[in-house]
């Protein structure tokens, strides 16, 4: 399209760009953009409508146009913290993971046992639990199989903050949002599967220098390491984390870890699960079985279904399988725990405890999204403004493409652009607040240098997830990581900072030449 076709930059669009410039410099700055992106919303809709009264409504309009597009996301969140909380009630939680214990021989097998684990468990549940159950159950016996607890920081915050969380294959929050701001016509799903090849490629990398920066560090197994580790206080820095940035964090970094205590030996453990009422005794060994056998048959049907073998996912189909399923698992769970009329109870109290973490975790998503989203599309800006499909704007399309004669049509240069634009929306140490405006990006940016826009979304998922979600900013739920390894957190910082660079750097150049 010529210059002389595009539509005309009016006020509205300077109002959107100087809107999107002033929340990236306020999480820059570290602090909470929800406020900006009301205000900015606000001012866009008034510039051009020229109504005070339909401005207003487009604040309330934004939000609600977010919720409704976003809400499924909530609602698997809320399922799956469930299902958790059912778990740790029989104890199901820590039987799932304390066999790998006795696979810990060594510091160097240690290292990759952690990462591994965590790198499952926050594929289904987020970091939110693996951190925690994790650190408690793992991180002792590591430590005194000789894995110094940097060692055991990065394994953590490498594999769950930043593999597992920047890829959401599972619950799909971060390819949700991503597709959502890029456009009607990219798939979530074809996000998430890139965005999974890349968080394998950045991790793979990231975890493999990482082992190389600390495995001089490496000793032999050793009980006083254990000893010497728990003399330490343990890093009281949790809990500034409610001041900074744009989501609870301390929720997300604390999430469902209330009460959980460390395991130094396997005495400890056989203690605890010793203590559980003998009929739960059964179940709570049948649950830390059925419940990985469950998600793994999610995962082959999903697997087959992109193999055009058995039922067909489609859409948010994968997304409900996930939320069915953890359903399902919670109701048989309470069940067993506890008589009928009280099992009833429990579940009840297990769904709206899932809510109000996912909606302590992630609710600030929504004005968010709601600003970005009336600069994405214009099935998405319509409702926001309450106008006709036909008169609403496109605004960041139209801007890209009025510029479109200063981008440099370079895929090289566009990929890394969208992966910078993430890493400094991550800056705030969300990691989530950036993806609309990444989304947004890449559904614009896209056409000019001929690249699917799924793959644009999916880099800068990576560069605003894996910076803010944890792993290279200080300020991040990497805090909790560095309270439970009892490990400076800018130690860690400094230590992975180098790995997780190249790995981003990788990733993207892998995009460009898998699916140019």
């Amino acid at each position: 399209m010529t210059l002389q076709s595009q539509v005309p930059i009016v006020a509205a669009h300077w109002v959107y760009l100087l809107g999107v410039a002033v929340i990236v410099l306020t999480m820059i700055w570290r602090a909470n953009v929800v406020v900006p992106s009301v205000v900015a919303t606000f001012l866009v809709a008034l510039a051009w409508t020229h109504s005070p009264i339909a401005a207003l409504g487009s604040i309330f309009n934004a939000s609600f146009t977010a919720a409704k597009e976003l809400f499924n996301i909530f609602l698997v969140i809320a399922l799956m913290t469930a299902l958790l909380n059912a778990l740790k009630v029989l104890r199901s939680d820590i039987r799932m993971v304390e066999p790998f214990r006795a696979v810990m021989k060594d510091g160097h097998t240690a290292y990759f046992v952690l990462a591994a684990i965590t790198y499952v468990i926050s594929l289904f549940f987020w970091p939110t639990p693996a951190v925690p159950l994790v650190s408690a159950v793992l991180l002792p016996a590591a430590i005194a199989a000789g894995l110094p607890p940097l060692g055991g920081a990065l394994a953590i915050a490498i594999a769950g903050q930043g593999m597992a969380l920047s890829s959401d294959y599972v619950i799909g929050v971060a390819p949700g949002i991503s597709a959502k701001a890029a456009g009607v016509a990219v798939s979530a799903a074809t996000v998430a599967d890139r965005a999974l090849v890349l968080s394998l490629i950045t991790g793979v990398i990231a975890l493999v220098l990482g082992y190389v920066a600390i495995r001089k560090l490496i000793t032999k197994p050793d009980e006083m390491l254990l000893e010497r580790w728990q003399a330490q206080s343990a890093n009281g820095e949790l809990a500034r984390i409610e001041e900074e940035g744009s989501f609870d964090k301390a929720e997300i970094a604390r999430g469902t870890a209330g009460g959980q205590k460390e395991f130094a030996t396997q005495a400890q453990i056989d203690l605890v699960l010793a203590a559980i009422p003998g009929r739960r005794e059964t179940w709570s060994k049948f649950f830390a079985v059925a419940t990985p056998i469950a998600f793994l048959g999610v995962i082959v049907v999903m697997v087959l279904s992109k193999l055009g073998i058995g039922h067909d996912l489609k859409g948010g189909d994968a997304a409900a399988l996930v939320g069915g399923v953890a359903m399902a698992l919670m109701i048989c769970a309470s069940f067993v725990t506890d008589r009928l009329r009280q099992s009833l109870d429990d579940s009840a109290e297990h769904v709206t405890a899932g809510f109000v973490f996912a909606f302590k975790a992630m609710g600030s998503v929504l004005p968010i999204a709601g600003f970005f989203f009336l600069g994405a599309e214009q099935g998405l800006s319509a409702p926001i403004l309450g106008v006709p499909a036909a008169q609403a704007p496109n605004l960041l399309f139209e801007l890209v493409q009025a510029a479109q004669h200063w981008i440099p049509g370079n895929q090289a240069f566009v990929a890394f652009g969208v992966l910078i634009a993430g890493m400094i929306t991550g800056i705030d140490g969300s990691g989530f607040a950036g993806l609309p405006l990444t989304g947004a990006l890449s559904g614009a940016l896209a056409p000019t240098v001929g690249l699917d826009p799924a793959t644009l979304a999916a880099i800068g998922q990576m560069g605003a997830v894996w910076t803010g979600g944890g792993t290279l900013v200080a300020w991040s739920s990497l805090i909790a990581v560095a309270g439970f390894a009892r490990v400076a957190v800018f130690q860690i910082v400094q230590t992975v900072v180098v790995p997780v660079l190249v790995g981003l750097a990788a990733s993207t150049v892998s995009a460009i030449l898998i699916w140019h």
